[in-house]
């Protein structure tokens, strides 16, 4: 992730105390290290290492942040968060994969994860502001109701395009207006919901 060009430090301390392995189905494990995403069922992956630390690195978080992540996934990406924030709270449309993950987390001790089963483009209203909002599917447009739920020095950060291909993108405010900062291109699997795809 260095060579990536990957500079704070605390998020790569969280790559490398967060066991990939334990978040890869079995047929998966030789592969668990490599720098690509994986299948994990259900039509869904786990997140490319590089673009996890890509995304984590843009939020800038500290350990009094409280984040949303929508979309849990296999948990890994929340266990990152996990690491570095001091409240997390995960949305996943999947009853299965949410179920999953939270064994999964739990069995690794993570302690300030709170996680619903849900349409994760309406956010988690209820607990509204985050310092930090993290997005894991790729979405045609930035989510007004995600934004409403953004601190007002908060960040975002979402993959933004076609249902296929889409650009990374970094979401805060300066001086009163939106900013919109292009990460990377990426590739993630469709975010489905009421202001998502259908």
């Amino acid at each position: 992730m260095r060579d990536e060009g990957i500079r704070d430090e605390r998020v790569l301390g969280a790559l490398a105390r967060v066991p990939r392995h334990a978040f890869v189905p079995p047929h998966l494990l030789p592969h668990a290290y490599e720098d690509r995403p994986l299948p994990i069922g259900h039509d869904q992956t786990i997140s490319q290492p590089y673009i996890v630390a890509l995304s984590t690195e843009a939020l800038a978080l500290q350990p009094t942040h409280r984040v949303l992540e929508v979309g849990t996934g296999s948990g890994y990406q929340t266990a990152i968060l996990a690491e570095l924030a001091g409240e997390v709270y995960t949305v996943e449309r999947l009853p299965e994969l949410s179920l999953a993950a939270q064994r999964r987390l739990g069995a690794l001790g993570y302690t300030n994860i709170r996680f619903r089963v849900g349409d994760g483009t309406v956010g988690w209203p209820e607990e509204a502001p985050f310092d930090a909002i993290l997005v894991t599917a790729g979405a045609p447009r930035v989510p007004d109701r995600l934004l409403s739920q953004l601190a007002p020095y908060g960040r975002l950060v979402i993959p933004v395009g076609g249902r296929f291909n889409q650009e990374l993108v970094l979401v805060h405010r300066d001086g009163g207006q939106w900013v919109e900062r292009r990460l990377c291109p990426c590739t993630f699997v469709p975010l489905i919901g009421e202001e998502g795809w259908t």
